[in-house]
């Protein structure tokens, strides 16, 4: 019996499968974790390329579903006004919200005084809070979630 299931009147024994062995490598696995976090398949290949001391905001719910910011500056001011450095053009939002601010490679985000406030996985934020890879931030109506440059990650052991 070659190669075939058993059909029940043979021994299991009987069944000899193909045998392959299957290696992935990392960017394989970082490509399925990265699918069940919610991430495209475009969108890690963008944060794949984001440079040392980069970071990228995307929106996941409210206007803008699936806009991207990129975050390169020492402080980023998102809020309503046509020169904030993100515009999110909803009432929602203070036209100077909030402010990302970059310390080397680490990024924290910063409520500016506006009226609905900022929030970081949930909770609304008083003072300067460190971003960390996967959090989300809502300002206004807008949840944004937060992806540090690759390079900036450190290993897990």
């Amino acid at each position: 019996m070659p190669d075939t299931p058993p059909t029940g009147n043979e021994s299991p024994s009987d069944y000899k499968p193909h045998e392959t062995t299957v290696h992935y490598g990392p960017e394989f696995a970082a490509q399925l974790a990265a699918l069940e976090s919610g991430v495209s398949t475009e969108e890690h290949d963008v944060i794949a390329a984001l440079p040392s001391g980069s970071a990228l905001l995307i929106v996941r719910r409210g206007p803008n579903t699936g806009a991207r910011f990129l975050l390169d500056a020492d402080v980023t001011v998102a809020g309503r006004h046509p020169d904030a450095d993100i515009f999110l053009d909803d009432v929602t939002v203070s036209r100077k919200h909030a402010a990302f601010v970059r310390a080397g490679t680490r990024f924290s985000v910063r409520d500016l005084g506006s009226l609905n406030g900022t929030f970081m996985g949930g909770e609304r934020i008083d003072d300067t809070v460190s971003l960390s890879d996967g959090v989300e931030v809502q300002v206004g109506k807008f949840h944004l979630t937060f992806y540090s440059s690759r390079f900036d990650i450190a290993p897990s052991a």
